[in-house]
């Protein structure tokens, strides 16, 4: 599979995942409560987007977008926290989203600056 086809298939995916993820957590939060730990796709679709970023064949890519994600998903600096506080199933998304953006930035400016 091209590096083309590769990303293509991965932004796609997050598109259908953050619409379905959407979907899930809206009809589980009257069950399950706000945000439900339970639903992880956010978790996977925002890991996803610095991925973008990343040789397929590069393990020290994909371990740097990963452990970039999980800082800003954690921590939520930079406004990210406020789209963690929204209510509804696309907020859920949005956070990790943002997160993901944030990773995605600073994986292409590290492989601008080498």
């Amino acid at each position: 599979m091209s590096a083309q086809t590769l990303f293509w298939l991965t932004l796609g995916l997050i598109i259908v995942f953050t619409a379905a993820g959407t979907v899930a957590t809206n009809r589980l939060e009257p069950y399950w409560g706000e945000d439900p730990k339970r639903v992880v796709v956010d978790e996977m679709i925002g890991v996803w987007v610095p991925l973008l970023a990343c040789p397929a064949s590069h393990v020290g890519w994909a371990a740097a977008a990963f452990i970039l994600f999980r800082f800003f998903d954690i921590l939520k600096p930079l406004g990210i926290r406020w789209f963690d506080r929204q209510h509804g199933g696309f907020w859920v998304q949005a956070d990790d989203l943002v997160a993901g953006i944030y990773s995605l930035f600073l994986i292409l400016l590290a492989q601008w600056a080498i």
